[in-house]
């Protein structure tokens, strides 16, 4: 048996042989569907009920900032790194144990061990294979501002994971460059859509020709309409902040009076069967070493991502600041 199917026994069985059959609570800024197939399995092998509060990400962060330590919540779920680094930042967070943060990469998990990725999520330029050829494609998310893409391209600025790119990209390249980049973006007639599927479903209809968005939703289109759906992703090169890695992760909360049933269902979400699931149903990359990514992706080491750490992601209010001076909210 592999080494690491090992050690998730030892450690998801030493975690739930310590769980007490009582409530949990997690705020989940992940979807119901993706997440209650999972948290069924987890009640159905614990006994544990755990009541699920889905949400908005950075609305539940601002829910545990504004609850503190009187939150009801012993998890935290969000889909990206600067919702955990919020609350993190915060104090809000107690430390995970290390045989959980050890089953994930150091740049995938906080660097205090306050909180651990659980899937990662690429953000891609998806594109039209009818009006783009791969020749045309950019190296860089900046080049979008150029003339040959006036009117052709798509982003979705309400988007946490939008704006969790924005601030990676004040981060990495300073607000003078990235105002000039939004400001670029309008000027040259981008169209705003309220989220990445219907970004999708415009370069479809040819609605447009190219989509700032995560790289997963276009595989679930095809997998609902097939091959010839004629959209593909196109991972920007270099380091380049288009091509930015972010977490869905978790922390458990310092205020839980169940603690070790939290830690249990981190353990759970850091399992074998779970990683693959996010990975062969929803198509997001496994954090866990070992764990096959499904065939259909571009292997997670190939992608050349830009270097940052994903806690530091959690200046929010400084990008909507942005966004809505330059009028892209």
């Amino acid at each position: 048996m592999p080494l690491f199917r090992v050690t998730t026994a030892v450690v998801l069985g030493a975690l739930l042989g310590a769980a007490l059959a009582q409530d949990l609570t997690v705020y989940s800024g992940r979807s119901e569907d993706f997440i209650a197939p999972l948290v069924e399995r987890f009640e159905a092998e614990t006994g544990l009920q755990v009541d699920v509060r889905y949400g908005n990400t950075a609305e539940l962060a601002a829910t545990l900032l504004e609850e503190g330590a009187n939150s009801p919540a012993d998890v935290f779920f969000p889909q990206d790194g600067g919702a955990l680094g919020a609350v993190a930042r915060e104090g809000l967070f107690a430390e995970l144990p290390g045989e959980l943060l050890e089953r994930v990469d150091a740049r995938f998990r906080s660097p205090e061990g306050l909180w651990v990725g659980v899937t990662g999520r690429a953000r891609v330029l998806a594109y039209n294979t009818d009006s783009v050829s791969e020749d045309e494609l950019p190296a860089s998310v900046f080049e979008l501002t150029e003339p040959q893409w006036q009117g052709r391209v798509g982003w979705a600025p309400t988007n946490a994971s939008f704006q969790a790119f924005v601030t990676a990209m004040r981060l990495l390249e300073g607000e003078a460059r990235t105002r000039e980049w939004l400001e670029g973006m309008l000027a040259n007639g981008v169209r705003a859509y309220e989220g990445n599927t219907p970004i999708l479903e415009a370069l479809g209809r040819g609605e447009i020709d190219a989509g700032i968005t995560n790289h997963y939703y276009l595989y679930r289109f095809l997998e609902e309409q097939g091959e010839s759906f004629p959209v593909r992703n196109h991972l920007f090169e270099g380091g380049d902040v288009g091509s930015l890695i972010n977490v869905a992760g978790v922390g458990v909360l310092a205020s839980s009076d169940q603690r070790e049933n939290a830690e249990a269902f981190v353990a759970y979400l850091l399992e074998d069967d779970a990683q693959t699931y996010f990975t062969e149903t929803v198509f997001e990359y496994p954090l866990v070493p070992g764990i096959p990514t499904n065939e259909l992706l571009v292997p997670l080491e190939e992608i050349e991502t830009p270097e940052i750490d994903l806690s530091n992601l959690d200046d929010l209010e400084a990008t909507l600041e942005l966004l809505e001076e330059v009028g892209a909210l």
